[in-house]
């Protein structure tokens, strides 16, 4: 039982109750106004408490669908497979290793000179680069920063601005590292729908006027759903932050040069926060710690604080490896030869669905198909398991109502695997659409 008459009894109250056991994660706490009713308290003196809650990291808010306790951190879904599993792996995300380059020849045209405190934080390979690499895109004048990979950029770029209670939209169904990075640092999810173009422009303004403090966007390849934003989509989507330019806009590009749809810049001229994020995780691999990020100048200087040469920087070794290989003409035709690669075996499931009667609801970019499943997919992963696939099932991908689905990883199959996955997932399909 909730008990107190202060915004502070009340998160004590609640605390206790999770500790206990007596409020289990996944549990919805009472509304805010059914609560002040029952303690005789002000409706804002009970909208502090849940607030704190969040911010404490206990519980989450989904807005209108309520607050939640949150499921403890080592619960969390996360990319990547379980070793020793006797399962055919369609379910991490991972690029093909078959398909990153070899490391060696890249490596012998590096000075390999570790990096001392004091010097500067980008070397100076890498940033000639990665300008290029970022100007191509970025209409006006940036500032380049480096982090440990697309997630901790998101992590550190959100942090640079804002406080645990503070609300982030994101694309629903998300990027399961978004939603948990969100989680772990106390930020609300705010939930904008995704269709067969990407962020819906509608829900983006609703998420707007409701007051989030950051946005968080996939220009391509959305992560679980596939989808890339049309130039139209991205012109309504600029058009919608135009009037908003306080709000902070992150871009994670994380597909890049990997992708088969052009860039479609959706950061407004207006925006007086913003971010363009690029990893070389799917490009060069996942181990390879970096991602580039340019950025207006006072976000810049806010990263530059945590990222400084005395203190903590990426990798000089791992930035010089980076700069040979995207400065490589001939990486770069390995890299077309790869984007066609991930092309061929993405059409051939989706084809070889269609055929069998399942048929996508929209053409797909980078690693992974989605396939939707409104009753739920607990019951078509079990099964699939059961024929010998490990396959991710949709509901950790879920921000507020996004429908169900599973997210198959197609990167690293051949093409007599692709044949026999689509047999299966039709198989299994036709048992929970039709039951």
């Amino acid at each position: 039982m909730i008990i107190g008459h202060t915004a502070s009894e009340i998160f004590d109250s609640i605390r206790s109750l999770v500790r206990r056991g007596e409020l289990l994660p996944g549990a919805s706490l009472p509304p805010v106004r059914a609560l002040a009713m029952t303690l005789g308290v002000n409706r804002n003196t009970v909208a502090a408490a849940y607030r704190r809650l969040v911010g404490a990291g206990i519980a989450h808010s989904q807005g209108r669908a309520g607050t939640f306790i949150r499921q403890p951190e080592n619960l969390a879904e996360r990319e990547g497979s379980l070793s020793g599993s006797v399962l055919i792996d369609v379910s991490g995300g991972n690029p093909d290793p078959q398909l990153l380059p070899d490391l060696r020849h890249a490596l012998a045209q590096c000075s390999l000179t570790p990096g001392l405190y004091g010097e500067p934080v980008i070397h100076p390979r890498l940033e000639r680069a990665a300008r290029n690499w970022m100007s191509e895109d970025v209409e006006h004048p940036f500032s380049l920063s480096l982090s440990h990979g697309s997630v901790d950029a998101v992590e550190r770029l959100l942090a640079s601005y804002l406080v645990p209670g503070d609300r982030v939209g994101v694309e629903d169904p998300c990027f399961l590292s978004s939603i948990n990075t969100l989680r772990h640092n106390g930020y609300q999810p705010c939930a904008i729908a995704v269709d067969e173009h990407g962020m819906e422009p509608r829900a983006l303004r609703a998420a707007l006027e409701s007051g989030i403090e950051a946005v968080i966007i996939t220009p391509r390849a959305h992560n679980p759903c596939g989808v890339s934003l049309t130039p139209q989509r991205a012109a309504a989507l600029r058009r919608c932050l135009a009037g908003y330019p306080q709000v902070m806009v992150i871009v994670d590009d994380h597909f890049s040069l990997l992708s088969t749809h052009p860039f479609c810049q959706v950061i407004a001229p207006q925006s007086q926060r913003w971010a363009l994020v690029r990893s070389v995780a799917k490009i060069f691999g996942p181990d390879l710690r970096l991602a580039c990020i340019a950025s207006d100048e006072v976000t810049a200087q806010r990263l530059g604080l945590r990222l400084a040469p005395g203190t903590n920087w990426v990798s000089h070794l791992i930035q010089e490896l980076a700069g040979v290989l995207l400065s490589s003409a001939q990486q770069r035709t390995r890299l077309a030869q790869v984007r066609e690669c991930y092309r061929q075996r993405r059409s051939l499931l989706a084809d070889a669905l269609r055929e069998r009667g399942v048929a996508l609801q929209h053409e797909h970019d980078g690693l992974n198909i989605w396939i939707p499943l409104p009753g739920g997919s607990q019951r078509a992963v079990l099964e699939m398991a059961h024929l010998g696939w490990s396959v991710r099932g949709g509901e950790g991908f879920a921000v507020g109502n996004a429908s169900d689905g599973l997210r198959v990883t197609v990167a690293a199959l051949d093409e007599r695997q692709i044949l026999r996955l689509a047999g299966d997932l039709a198989q299994v399909l036709s048992h929970n659409l039709s039951g």
